[in-house]
């Protein structure tokens, strides 16, 4: 676990689900937090910020490999469509399937870190697996969120969200924005000043 607590072993990912599902049913009292059952040292989020009893857990997942303004956006979204928002990033070895060779540039803790420093992330949890069936399946969040590179009808885990019960949004603003873009425009200017 991190030093903030938001990062999370991905063995305590179900432990954590399970306190969140409780949790909608016995809100503590504004502002104090609860110990989670089985996940030392963790404590789950303050109540919704209206006050109202329940939480509404939304999952988003990615890379996350150089953090850009289109990550920040999309975690942003994603925090918007719950009270709580769980975050998985792609180990090293699932990103250098997903991305080719020379990914990631950042070592999957770094970029757990980056991401769990962001306001609207509660929780962050890497994973190694190819999509996020499982971490789905465990958490069982209320919606999962994905990009704007996604139609809800694409989106590989949406027949997982089905059987748990959940919904599918996409969020975020249009994909223009790509960490290789991002990369190819460092490479350029780097020739450029040489």
């Amino acid at each position: 676990m991190s030093e903030s607590g938001k990062i999370i072993p991905r063995g305590e990912l179900k432990a954590l689900g399970e306190r969140l599902r409780h949790e909608r049913g016995s809100t503590p009292p504004f502002g104090r937090p609860t110990a989670l059952s089985g996940v030392e040292g963790l404590t789950a989020p303050s109540p919704s910020a209206d006050g109202s009893k329940g939480r509404r857990v939304a999952f988003a997942n990615g890379c996350f490999d150089l953090l850009h303004a289109g990550h920040v956006r999309y975690l942003e979204a994603a925090k918007a469509k719950g009270d709580v928002l769980v975050v998985g990033v792609n180990g090293d070895a699932s990103v250098r399937a997903l991305k080719g060779p020379g990914r990631p540039i950042l070592p999957a803790e770094a970029r757990a870190e980056l991401v769990a420093a962001l306001a609207a992330v509660d929780y962050v949890v890497l994973f190694d697996e190819p999509t996020v069936e499982d971490l789905l399946r465990e958490l069982r969040p209320d919606v999962h969120c994905k990009g704007t590179d996604y139609t809800e009808a694409n989106v590989p885990e949406r027949e997982v969200m089905l059987e748990l019960g959940g919904a599918v949004r996409i969020v975020g603003d249009a994909k223009n924005h790509s960490t290789r873009d991002l990369l190819a425009k460092i490479l350029r200017r780097s020739k450029d000043s040489t």
